[in-house]
């Protein structure tokens, strides 16, 4: 007889919530509803059960016990030891307690984990006279607190930590791609459905076999949860062991089914460790007799069968962040486009990537396009079909429309018009009273026009945000036409002066990729040539509108680089991760005795470097130092009065030692910058995070001012969130000067 039904929740990756929604009901869920990163919804036992050793998508399995008010310790305490534990737990199993989310109470997450752990024990104790013990490495149980918008609410996790961590051996790294994402990469690709059909699957850029392992998994009707040796809900009190074998002897009875009907599934690696830690993972999972791997480059790799009709290539390419790793690794997507027109006819092709810009190398239009996170990393999944009406036809496209082409304007378009006309008489006397000849113009002012527009002097910007998946694509295509009619006209700027690229936001600074097909010539290596230079404050500062995913100047940090210009006299100065040093220009300009900058990119300190000859900055007391930053900071033994550290967001590039993650890494960060700041300093720490906390507990030695709002000027209004900014200084009890 079916058991009452628990309400649970299951989390998930962003943009996942549609697909585990369809998986979860499929496996018994009812009643679910969608959240962000997750999913409500109820099921029996024996659901619950299937759903833990089942979900290829869901991360974690919780039931929700309780919730109380999370503004007061003593309250928290108070609510936590009211629950009756008794029910759930038995006081001789081990526990762990995750927390996630700070307030003013909670200072950080081991503080809340402690507290909520202690009025559990404090519980158990009293009443039945022994306590669970707290078991760091392998808890019986696993308690899950999130403290969210002032509400803590705590549940048991029933699946005893990550259902991604699919039990068998892996090689785990922050960059690794995350195992419910690659089964969602299958699913968005088809491969539910070409699998059925005995469809081939190649992964030509294999590293550490993770999709090879999950499209295995589905074709071979294996649950990934039956590598695990054990669940969270095996130590529960309301746990039905003989139920639970039963379900799981079904799955063993599907596997040994499924894998005598598997497809071809193969996967290629160029590096031996990958290749070497793909083979083990393969091998632990027991799929080495139906996962062929090889150790092949790209170039390579041989066309399928004669007589393949269709199959699936699928890959990731890596994330990378600076500008002459792209370059490089553009050659990769463009040898992946040719292999898959040239050698794959029929086939389909599904690519995940970090940096859809790059995607236009690959000369391949997407069927379809899906947004994804790899954690902190904003992402597409790009699908295609290898049919030659998906192919670009550069040869046979005039370079440019011709203006007939461009349809009737609606009255939205003119609605837009009105408004660009409308902000730029807003923004001439605060323009021509402080000089600014390079600023936000729009940016989404309405909202079915969503594009953000800069303006460089006689040239203009133009980024179109992704249109939400509720707008019908061709309605958006046709007002990005529109737009291109318009604002040439609006802003009295040639439309040759005008760069337009379609904006995703990535981690750390914004980045770029083209709207529509390159055209020729845009996307060349930059040169001189391509360097158009601006005016800011006293600085003349070199700008790319085409080459580049960013220009070169970020118009947001306009304030701060012009405090940084007013603090500058006589003061020795440090740019850490410094860009295109147009901080260290106007620091320079006013006045600094010295400075260093330092960057990991050759092409940025090229370019600051043309930055400096523009202005005539002597670089024996201005140094540009190409390091690692966070390798540069453990050796440097220097002094200085004003530090401006602005870090990318996350980096996980090849040159660094280690992986950056801002908001893991920023106490880290800002302690050594202290260590080397003199003892009037100022530091400028800045990230554009917008889920950023700073850890002020772990900072309270320090003198820390948010003045985020005093580093965005009126051109950002609408946008106040694209930064946070805070002033340090050594001595906590004195009072910092207003930046």
């Amino acid at each position: 007889m079916p058991s009452h039904p628990f309400t649970l929740f299951a989390t998930c990756p962003r943009g996942l919530e549609g697909l585990l929604k369809t998986e979860l009901e499929q496996l018994g869920a009812q009643a679910s509803r969608e959240t962000l990163a997750g999913l409500h919804f109820q099921a029996d036992l024996a659901g619950l059960y299937r759903i833990c050793l089942w979900s290829r998508l869901a991360s974690r399995v919780l039931l929700p016990l309780t919730s109380c008010p999370g503004e007061s310790i003593s309250g928290i305490y108070h609510a936590c030891y009211e629950f009756p534990w008794e029910a759930q737990i038995s006081p001789d199993s081990s526990l762990l307690v995750d927390f996630n989310g700070s307030n003013a109470a909670i200072g950080n997450t081991r503080f809340g984990a402690q507290k909520v752990k202690d009025a559990l024990v404090d519980r158990m104790r009293n009443l039945c006279g022994r306590r669970p013990q707290v078991d760091k490495g392998d808890p019986d149980i696993r308690i899950h607190a999130n403290l969210q918008k002032g509400q803590l609410k705590i549940g048991l996790d029933l699946g005893g930590g990550s259902l991604g961590n699919r039990g068998y051996l892996m090689q785990h790294s922050r960059d690794a791609l995350k195992n419910n994402l690659a089964a969602a990469l299958l699913i968005r690709a088809g491969w539910p459905d070409l699998h059925r059909h005995k469809a081939p699957l190649i992964d030509p850029l294999c590293e550490r076999g993770t999709l090879l392992i999950e499209a295995a998994l589905m074709a071979g009707d294996i649950a990934p949860g039956l590598y695990r040796s054990r669940f969270g809900f095996e130590k529960w009190l309301k746990h039905e062991p003989e139920l639970w074998q039963q379900v799981r002897a079904e799955a063993v009875l599907r596997r040994q089914r499924g894998l005598e009907r598997m497809p071809s599934i193969t996967g290629y690696c160029e590096a031996p460790a990958a290749f070497s830690q793909a083979r083990d993972s393969i091998k632990s999972a027991g799929l080495d007799k139906v996962i062929n791997l090889h150790e092949k480059a790209l170039a390579s790799i041989p066309a399928p069968a004669p007589g393949t009709a269709t199959g699936l290539l699928i890959s990731c390419f890596p994330y990378v962040e600076e500008a002459d790793e792209q370059t490089r690794l553009a050659a990769s997507y463009r040898e992946f486009g040719q292999k898959f027109k040239n050698d794959f006819p029929g086939w389909h092709a599904a690519l995940l990537t970090g940096n859809p810009g790059l995607a236009r190398h690959l000369n391949i239009q997407a069927r379809k396009k899906y947004h994804l996170h790899q954690g902190p990393i904003p992402s597409q999944l790009l699908c295609f079909i290898s049919s030659p009406d998906y192919f670009y036809q550069r040869e046979a496209e005039p370079e440019h429309k011709p203006e007939s082409t461009v349809p009737d304007l609606s009255e939205g378009a003119l609605m837009f018009s009105n408004r660009i006309h409308k902000n730029l008489k807003k923004f001439a006397k605060w323009r021509k009273k402080n000089a600014i000849s390079c600023y936000r113009l729009y940016d989404a002012d309405m909202p079915e026009y969503a594009v953000a527009v800069d303006i460089y002097g006689d040239y203009a910007h133009v980024q179109e945000y992704a249109a939400p998946k509720k707008i019908d694509a061709e309605k958006a295509r046709r007002r990005f036409q529109e737009i291109q009619a318009v604002l040439p006209l609006a802003l009295g700027i040639p439309a040759q002066n005008i760069a337009w690229k379609e904006r995703r936001p990535q981690k750390g600074k914004s980045q770029y990729e083209k709207l529509h097909k390159p055209e020729p010539g845009i996307w060349k290596q930059s040169s001189t040539a391509a360097l158009i230079p601006v005016n800011e404050g006293r600085a003349r500062l070199l700008i790319n509108l085409h080459d580049y995913l960013d220009v070169g100047l970020f118009l947001d940090h306009r304030p701060l680089r012009l405090k940084i210009a007013e603090m500058a006299p006589k003061k020795r100065f440090l740019n850490l991760f410094c860009y295109t040093a147009t901080a260290t220009v106007h620091a320079a300009l006013g006045g600094a005795s010295s400075s260093v900058s330092v960057d990991m990119s050759k092409t940025y300190l090229d370019w600051a470097d043309q930055n400096f000859a523009l202005n005539a900055i002597n670089t024996r007391q201005h140094r540009l130092v190409r390091a690692d930053c966070l390798q540069w900071l453990k050796s440097c033994d220097e002094r200085f009065d004003l530090i401006l550290l602005d870090p990318p967001s996350f980096s996980n590039s090849k040159k660094m030692a280690d992986v950056l993650d801002v908001q893991q890494d920023h106490v880290s960060l800002i302690r050594q910058c202290m260590a080397l700041l003199a003892r009037h300093g100022s530091l400028f720490f800045s990230t554009n995070l917008r889920s950023f906390k700073l850890d002020a507990e772990a900072l309270s030695t320090y003198s820390v001012k948010n003045i985020s709002a005093e580093t965005l000027d009126r051109d950002f209004e609408q946008n106040r969130k694209i930064h946070q900014c805070w002033l340090l200084r050594a001595n906590k009890v004195e009072k910092p000067s207003s930046p």
